[in-house]
């Protein structure tokens, strides 16, 4: 018993000791980025452009992390799937991407310059057939440190 408290208590010495030879904990533990393009997506149930509670909180999340942050642009495009008429998947994208764009506002997102656009089923069905999930709406948060 004795021995393997020691092999243990040895064993922690030398990780200790080699972690102290790599200049800190700083150099291992990195902050992430902040103030760079943010990617998000928010989905959709079938033929709804209400938003889930899933979405609310993914919005949320983004708008949070832009704090300290001056937002240039927010790209916000909506998409649908290839079910039903082309003109109402079209009208449907738009709603999602409106959407969005009002609970961006609810959530207290810097202001910023908004791009609203929708495609529609527009790439829903690709060259092989297969469907991809398009039932969402494709938000881009562009920003930078503040100035």
């Amino acid at each position: 018993m004795k021995t393997n408290q020691l092999v243990m208590a040895v064993a922690v010495a030398a990780a200790l000791a080699g972690c102290a030879g790599l200049g800190g904990r700083e150099r291992l533990v990195k902050a992430p980025p902040r103030c760079v393009e943010t990617a998000v997506q928010i989905y959709f149930q079938p033929g709804s452009h209400e938003l889930t509670d899933e979405g609310r909180t993914v919005l949320a999340q983004a708008a949070s992390e832009t704090a300290g942050c001056e937002i240039e642009r927010v790209v916000v495009m909506g998409l649908a799937d290839a079910e039903g008429a082309p003109a109402a998947n079209l009208e449907l994208s738009k709603r999602r991407a409106q959407t969005v764009t009002a609970a961006l506002a609810a959530v207290k997102l810097p202001a910023a310059e908004f791009r609203l656009a929708a495609a529609g089923e527009q790439g829903a069905v690709t060259a092989a057939g297969a469907e991809p999930l398009r039932r969402r709406v494709d938000v881009i948060l562009q920003m930078r440190p503040p100035k």
